[in-house]
């Protein structure tokens, strides 16, 4: 990983951590969340840190989750058990933030990314944002995201995004209740600050104990969701049918770049 596929600034008492792979939409891989994680440690423990703002780099997407390229070899059992269980550890980090955190989201929201959106406090996007859960058109089980989902929407809702795996638009977004404010984007990133700023101007000891009641009221069901996903995913990866998907889309994505590319060059 380099070291700037995770970037951190600071806006009077607000840390912005932006996701830093523009060219992958902001995907991540192994090293990409462990610095994020070593980052959060930090900022959490950083008195001068009253809020955090997460957001990706570049204008096309937040976070498209896991990076193909790295998952495409996992096999059924130590390394897609590895992968799902340091997810849960960067999602447990998160939920155990005590200080308001806001997701100022600039383009695609997917996968294992629209889930890490949807665990900050807010979410504020623009008129071009697209979020959704199409990993059952990767062969992967959706396990967790239907359980982060239902603690947001209906579950009829959930069921939805999780079965046809399709992308939802901003306004469909907000409609749900999955975008809390939209506004142009060029505004969205100023707005995620502002908002952030005003939260964590609130009495302390009353937003930490806020926040902890509400992650200690969904834990049971938060870890039963990750006991659950263990088996599905297992299961699925061994049966191949995850790699031979994620094999299909890189190919064509590989087409694709191949035919822009010839394109150019014919001009």
């Amino acid at each position: 990983m380099h070291s700037n596929d995770i970037l951190v600034t600071r806006d009077d008492g607000v840390a912005i951590l932006t996701l830093n792979r523009p060219d992958r939409y902001n995907a991540w891989t192994r090293a990409m969340r462990n610095r994020l994680a070593q980052e959060v440690r930090g900022l959490m423990d950083d008195e001068s840190v009253k809020a955090l703002v997460f957001t990706g780099a570049g204008d096309r997407g937040f976070s498209t989750g896991q990076d193909f390229n790295e998952s495409q070899g996992f096999d059924g059992d130590a390394t897609s058990r590895a992968w799902l269980y340091e997810i849960k550890d960067l999602y447990d980090l998160i939920r155990r933030i005590e200080k308001p955190t806001v997701a100022a989201l600039n383009g695609i929201a997917a996968g294992s990314g629209f889930q890490f959106a949807l665990l900050m406090d807010f979410r504020i996007g623009h008129p071009g944002v697209t979020m959704g859960q199409p990993e059952i058109n990767n062969g992967i089980p959706s396990v967790v995201g239907p359980w982060v989902m239902s603690e947001r929407i209906t579950l009829t809702q959930a069921t939805d995004l999780a079965l046809t795996g399709r992308l939802i638009d901003c306004e469909e977004a907000a409609r749900m209740g999955l975008i809390n404010k939209v506004v142009p984007a060029g505004e969205v990133l100023s707005t995620a600050i502002a908002l952030a700023r005003e939260l964590g101007a609130k009495p302390p000891t009353a937003l930490r104990h806020t926040k902890r009641a509400m992650r200690l009221s969904t834990q049971a069901r938060f870890d039963q969701a990750f006991e659950i996903a263990e088996q599905a995913q297992v299961a699925a990866f061994a049966s191949g049918e995850p790699q031979r998907c994620m094999e299909e889309f890189l190919r064509i994505r590989q087409a694709r770049k191949l035919g822009a590319a010839n394109t150019a060059d014919a001009k």
